[in-house]
């Protein structure tokens, strides 16, 4: 027996056969993440002019967009390091584990996953799904860097 079949039912292909749920678990995700950047931008965003000589059009503060980075960066890392589920994750189902023993994934291991999301994400998502589509694991390339997977709960 394998160590992964000792923790979690890592070993079967049934348990990371989630493509369906992570797909929506993404989408609940970026709304939710989408309506917080619109309370920051309601709250801090600011349409001026900043000179005559500039084009005419709104310009949003910087504010909003740095606090939502922050923030967005924050909810992937920490809800996945220490919960192994961010809020979409939770309503699918679905968890984040390591590979090797079954457990949430870490700080570490958190962190390289959301900083591939740059890459994953790329093409509203298309890269995560076509890689998650063709790897035997279901790992996008986040999971693959980080020795992640995301299984049924």
């Amino acid at each position: 027996m394998s160590s992964h079949a000792m923790y979690h039912p890592l070993a079967t292909s049934e348990s990371v056969h989630v493509t369906g749920r992570r797909i929506v678990a993404t989408l609940l995700d970026g709304l939710l993440l989408g309506l917080v950047y619109n309370v920051l931008v309601g709250i801090f965003g600011e349409i001026s002019n900043p000179a005559p000589w500039h084009w005419e059009g709104a310009m949003p503060s910087v504010l909003p967009n740095v606090l939502y980075a922050v923030g967005a960066i924050a909810y992937f890392v920490l809800m996945e390091a220490y919960v192994g589920q961010t809020l979409g994750k939770m309503v699918m189902g679905i968890e984040v584990v390591r590979e090797d023993t079954g457990g949430p994934p870490g700080l570490a291991a958190a962190s390289i996953r959301t900083l591939l999301r740059l890459i994953d994400g790329s093409l509203g998502y298309l890269v995560a799904f076509i890689t998650v589509l063709v790897s035997q694991k279901r790992q996008r390339l986040g999971d693959m860097a980080a020795h992640t997977l995301v299984v049924r709960k």
